[in-house]
């Protein structure tokens, strides 16, 4: 085969239908340079290509074109400015996703540890500091991006996942970040109360169009009963008795779950009750604070 150059590279991605943003990151992966480095491709676009090179990204193309992630491919995705590394045991985490950490951000206090502590005990290892769960963890996205914005607080991650569970823990560690990781489906075993606790559980529709799209990603992780809505049923009825007074329950949902998931959240005697758009203007979360009677 002739040398090629950076620029034939990306050329031949592109010949295959490959959007030029994905050509381009896969081309910088397959040399071994950041994701950032776009500009290099342009400043070094007549370099020949290192040998073993054009082979790597070829392959790598194809599985693109075949509709695999882009992360999956890479073994990367950004997420809040952290750097996750990813693969087929976990969802790939969604730049949507994001609305959900920043309203948990907003929502949980930075109580001071003179405060008097609530009614129920929080068991906290650090008296006052808030404590925030995280229901279906997945690459640990969620808790990740909160423990690198709020050292402070004590960030507890379920998945019912051993595999997924072995990613989460293999990013807290690679970012220095400390979260306590545990198997488990959703609430079960669980002690304690939280200020917050935050999910993006399954919420595709058994029958879902879209479901042919995710079919590299997990299923279990994706689907959730005939409408969707299962596991956040499960999670609304159980986590009553798990927040503080005033703590939030904050869900992520489907493009069109919102009006049903207020519903059920009002229903199940939380206040507050609302929910927040994603980057595309979309109700992607909704969210009720709990009130002890």
């Amino acid at each position: 085969m002739d040398i090629l150059t950076v620029a034939q590279a990306q050329q031949h991605c592109t010949a295959l239908g490959m959007a030029t943003l994905d050509a381009q990151l896969l081309l910088l992966h397959a040399l071994g340079r950041a994701p950032h480095e776009r500009a290099w491709l342009l400043a070094h676009d007549t370099d020949a290509l290192p040998a073993g090179v054009f082979e790597s990204l070829a392959k790598a193309a194809q599985r693109r074109c075949d509709g695999e992630p882009l992360a999956y491919i890479t073994g990367h995705k950004a997420f809040y400015g952290l750097d996750l590394l990813v693969d087929a045991r976990v969802l790939v985490p969604r730049p949507d996703t994001e609305t959900l950490v920043d309203w948990a951000l907003e929502v949980v206090p930075c109580r001071a540890a003179t405060e008097s502590p609530p009614q129920r005990p929080t068991q906290t290892t650090e008296e006052g500091a808030p404590r925030v769960l995280d229901l279906g963890t997945g690459s640990g996205a969620i808790a990740l991006a909160l423990k690198s914005q709020r050292p402070d607080w004590q960030l507890e991650a379920v998945d019912a996942s051993a595999d997924a569970l072995a990613v989460a823990r293999s990013n807290a560690q690679r970012l220095g970040l400390e979260v306590e990781f545990r198997r488990g489906v959703w609430l079960e075993d669980t002690a304690g109360v939280f200020d917050a606790i935050v999910s993006n559980p399954p919420y595709i529709r058994e029958d879902d169009d879209h479901l042919p799209a995710l079919r590299f990603e997990p299923r279990q992780a994706l689907t959730a009963g005939a409408d969707g809505l299962d596991d956040i049923r499960t999670i609304i009825t159980a986590a009553r008795s798990h927040l503080r007074d005033g703590g939030w329950l904050l869900l992520e949902h489907g493009y069109d779950q919102a009006p049903a998931v207020r519903s059920l959240l009002a229903d199940a005697g939380y206040s507050q009750v609302q929910s927040r758009k994603d980057l595309a203007g979309i109700e992607r979360c909704s969210g009720g604070a709990w009130a002890d009677s």
